[in-house]
């Protein structure tokens, strides 16, 4: 079955979860606000500006999971989807992947936000398979490092492509959804390239290769 891949934050969901977690850490005073907030800002316009150096940021952002009690983080986690998350899901993101689900594709979710932010999120989307940056175990709890490849820039090929080499399958008549210049090795792969409610540099490449601009937002961030 064809695969129609989406990206997460500021595709299907309107905001970033990975800055809405820290953002929400931060209200707890889980983390310094001053410190945490200030380099949680700094980290976004950087991925928004495609310049993120995600091993930098990784370190950052891992470190809460690695600090804090697994049960605490739950419970933050299931608060910070009620308050944060639910509302940012759109109806027109749910038509868009319901239309693909009616077609019969094959539903996947490709981020460069951790999978502990970002299972349950995909879940709400009702899409059954998520490729996410895996932060590394130790027992039940977290080391704040990362484990294998972040799915990020280059990175999401290079995931994407050991997923469909476990699948036997390959990426004929796929398309992939995104709002960001830094998934642009990605969408160069895929027949169909879609660019949602895209950054100033991705708008500026589908209109020069005439891939499709979508708008699911009416206030993107």
């Amino acid at each position: 079955m064809p695969l129609a891949i989406f990206d997460l934050d500021n595709t299907l969901l309107s905001g970033d979860s990975d800055y809405l977690w820290g953002r929400h850490l931060v209200e707890l005073g889980v983390v310094d606000a001053e410190h945490y907030e200030r380099a949680n800002a700094s980290f976004y316009e950087d991925y928004r500006a495609g310049r993120l150096d995600i091993d930098a940021f990784l370190a950052f952002a891992l470190r809460p999971l690695r600090d804090n009690d697994p049960a605490d983080l739950h419970r933050w986690r299931s608060e910070f989807l009620s308050k944060r998350i639910a509302p940012r899901i759109g109806q027109p993101a749910l038509d868009l992947v319901d239309r693909h689900r009616r077609q019969g594709d094959t539903l996947l979710v490709i981020t460069a936000t951790n999978a502990f932010v970002t299972a349950p999120i995909v879940e709400r989307f009702g899409i059954p398979h998520l490729i996410a940056t895996e932060p590394e175990r130790d027992g039940a709890g977290f080391t704040g490092r990362v484990a294998g490849i972040p799915a990020f820039q280059e990175g999401k090929v290079a995931r994407l492509e050991a997923w469909l080499d476990k699948r036997d399958e390959g990426l004929a008549n796929s398309t992939f959804y995104s709002d960001s210049i830094n998934d642009l090795p990605l969408l160069e792969r895929v027949d169909h390239p879609v660019a949602v409610d895209p950054d100033p540099r991705l708008e500026e490449v589908a209109h020069a290769r005439g891939w499709p601009v979508l708008s699911l937002h009416s206030a993107p961030e």
